[in-house]
């Protein structure tokens, strides 16, 4: 059976890597490079503790864990999944609310979650600066961070050693999907024909699938302060000692390797722009809050410094939950779109493989078929900028 996969992001590279570990003949379509897109600017932090509903959270529980069995099966190579946990704290009382709340919901599911003192937080990661009055904090301890571009170097890897032909740059214009199969067409107008299509493109879902007749509604990922952008800060090596996901009320932060850092203040996240003419650099205000709410959280962030400020554009469908299935009973056309592409990924892969050739329906995707949405139309939830802390 041979598969197309339009998209080499995470997600994309993931489903390729299970297709032809099942003995499919698959051909991955990328219109720039893989992991161009939206992998390239994720805070790739692995966790379902603040997924919502139960249904999202349960799947992105399954991600984590996925994360954790292609860890622990490795022998040789790189790791790219770093499950050292989450550390976070509370400094308002909103906050303190949602973190208990939090970390109830998780121990329902069966993860692991520590309670520590103020003390005991310090002695697990001596860097950090608990602010005066705060008295606790969890560790959600089955967490963890992903290196992107080492995680898509072992899917990409793993895919092309299996047989997977990659095509890069290669744009498609349009997909024509019936009962007896599809064809694909390329912006240079070549085509390309296979039994099965599986989209795996990200914020750009909603106008490839429209082509082919597909309603699936995304977030506008260009809009500013909307819900789809946000602010990720890379620093240079910096004297700083973290050894986890760090996530406190002003301050998400993690280690990306060989010292250096990535770092996320969602309450600034309005003022982010991805059309604007001229955007935030180094010496920009955005980076200057960001680099002082380093000095304040951790020993030696008052020496980093901040070498790129990206701004990053979610792939969000419109009622803010994933979409992942067939397109319609012709079992031809498939899509996945989601906001958390890095944590799912490895476990969308084995589900959709299955589905698309041919085995039964997989249980923890039956919310988030694409045929929920009405042609036409376009749902009325509200999605506002990610979860600060203290929301519910």
């Amino acid at each position: 059976m041979h598969i197309a996969v339009i998209g080499a992001g995470a997600v994309g590279l993931a489903i390729a890597r299970e297709l032809v570990r099942e003995g499919a003949r698959v051909t991955v379509l990328e219109r720039r490079h893989p992991g161009a897109g939206t992998s390239a600017t994720s805070f790739a932090w692995i966790n379902a503790h603040l997924k919502r509903p139960a249904s999202y959270q349960a799947l992105n529980r399954a991600g984590l864990l996925a994360h954790h069995a292609l860890h622990n099966d490795l022998t040789e190579g790189p790791r790219w999944f770093v499950p050292t946990g989450n550390l976070e704290w509370a400094a308002d009382p909103a906050h303190a609310t949602a973190l208990t709340a939090a970390a109830a919901a998780v121990e329902e599911q069966g993860g692991t979650v520590e309670r520590l003192t103020a003390d005991q937080a310090r002695a697990l990661e001596p860097g950090v600066r608990i602010p005066a009055g705060v008295e606790s904090a969890v560790l959600f301890a089955d967490e963890g961070y992903v290196l992107p571009g080492e995680f898509l170097g072992r899917l990409l890897t793993d895919a092309i050693a299996g047989g997977a032909e990659l095509r890069a740059p290669a744009e498609v214009r349009a997909i024509d999907a019936g009962a007896d199969g599809a064809r694909i067409t390329l912006a240079d107008g070549t085509e390309l024909a296979a039994d099965a299509v599986v989209t795996a493109v990200g914020r750009w879902t909603e106008p490839l699938l429209a082509d082919a007749g597909v309603h699936v509604p995304m977030a506008d990922p260009d809009a500013a302060g909307g819900a789809t952008v946000g602010y990720l800060a890379y620093t240079a090596p910096a004297p700083v000692r973290l050894n986890r996901v760090l996530t406190t009320s002003t301050l998400n932060v993690r280690p990306d390797g060989n010292g250096r850092l990535v770092l996320q203040g969602l309450d600034l996240d309005p003022a982010a722009d991805p059309g604007a003419a001229q955007q935030p650099g180094p010496g920009s205000p955005v980076a200057r809050t960001l680099r002082d709410r380093l000095a304040e959280t951790v020993v030696g962030g008052e020496y980093a410094e901040i070498e790129q400020v990206r701004v990053g554009q979610r792939a969000l469908p419109a009622d803010g939950l994933t979409v992942c299935g067939f397109t319609d009973d012709r079992r031809t056309l498939y899509t996945v779109a989601t906001h958390s592409g890095i944590t799912l990924a490895p476990a969308l892969a084995p589900m959709v493989a299955a589905e698309v050739l041919g085995g039964s329906p997989a249980g923890l995707l039956a919310d988030f078929r694409p045929t929920r949405f009405t042609p036409g139309r376009r749902p009325g939830t509200r999605l506002a900028q990610a979860r600060l802390p203290g929301e519910q």
